[in-house]
């Protein structure tokens, strides 16, 4: 019988600009869904372009490291809180990057790509005016700029996180579709000793499969893969541990025994069953 996951490594509180929840609010849906640990991986996506939203990606490292050290010790014998972050990759902040891990000591980082040349798939325009496969191409031509230029994040994140917000979503997108250069990435993460994540937050946006695809993950186990997180991008308390019975099931068919969880930026394997 697959073992529940136990851990949620991918959620953000209001230390995050597109989160307004308490992390203490994160930690008590955690406990009450029985989980032993979670890890919070607040957004820093520096440089991010305008929006209609008016967001400000930044983040307060001091402050979000004092208060999540207050409610480590408070929480300590129930549950296992680990200090995250997931960076906004873009290959002119490779150096900014690299400086700022050496002066905290996270658990577990993230590198994701959200800005894509300037613009964030989340918003409609990315897509105006070209086919939807351009789209997407451009997307992971990103993801393989930004591993050439950083690399030492310990996954990454959502790999076709672009799908969420295609204007079909994944009625044409498949692993098949764009086999090319979705290996290609994978191969430049395996010989960097990168992992990938599965982020659930497919599912509640309707794809149906997580981020990445099941056929993604698979291809990434074949490719001689080993590390992989769970995470359900929570933004909100209800989205904790979201769907991850699913996710449990997708990593028992393509091949993973285990499920992956950082700290002190080092893997941890714990069994599905």
């Amino acid at each position: 019988m697959t073992k529940k996951i136990l851990w949620d490594c991918h959620m953000h509180s209001f230390f995050s600009a597109d989160s307004n929840t308490p992390m203490e609010e994160m930690i008590k849906e955690a406990l009450s869904q029985g989980l032993k640990g979670i890890c919070f991986t607040e957004h820093l996506d520096p440089d991010y372009p305008p929006t209609p939203d008016d967001l400000d990606f930044s983040l307060d490292i001091p402050a979000y490291c004092s208060q999540l050290s207050r409610l480590k010790e408070q929480y300590k014998n129930k549950i296992s809180l680990c200090f995250g972050i997931e960076l906004g990759l873009q290959p002119h902040l490779a150096a900014d990057f690299r400086d700022l891990l050496g002066m905290y000591p996270f658990d577990f980082v993230i590198g994701s790509s959200h800005v894509v040349h300037g613009r964030d798939p989340y918003y409609p325009e990315y897509f105006q005016g070209r086919r939807e496969e351009e789209a997407y191409r451009e997307y992971f031509q990103s993801i393989l700029e930004n591993i050439e230029a950083f690399g030492e994040m310990d996954v990454y994140g959502h790999i076709d996180y672009v799908v969420r917000y295609g204007p079909g979503q994944n009625t044409y997108y498949t692993y098949e579709a764009y086999r090319d250069i979705l290996d290609e990435i994978l191969k430049s993460l395996i010989r960097r000793g990168i992992g990938i994540e599965l982020n659930t937050g497919g599912y509640h946006y309707g794809l149906g499969e997580p981020n990445p695809s099941a056929a993604v993950i698979r291809r990434y186990r074949e490719l001689g893969g080993e590390i992989i997180t769970i995470g359900a991008d929570a933004h909100t308390p209800d989205k904790i541990g979201f769907a991850f019975s699913q996710a449990a099931q997708v990593l028992k068919t393509c091949g993973f025994t285990y499920y992956t969880v950082f700290q002190e930026r080092k893997p941890v394997f714990f069994p599905l069953e």
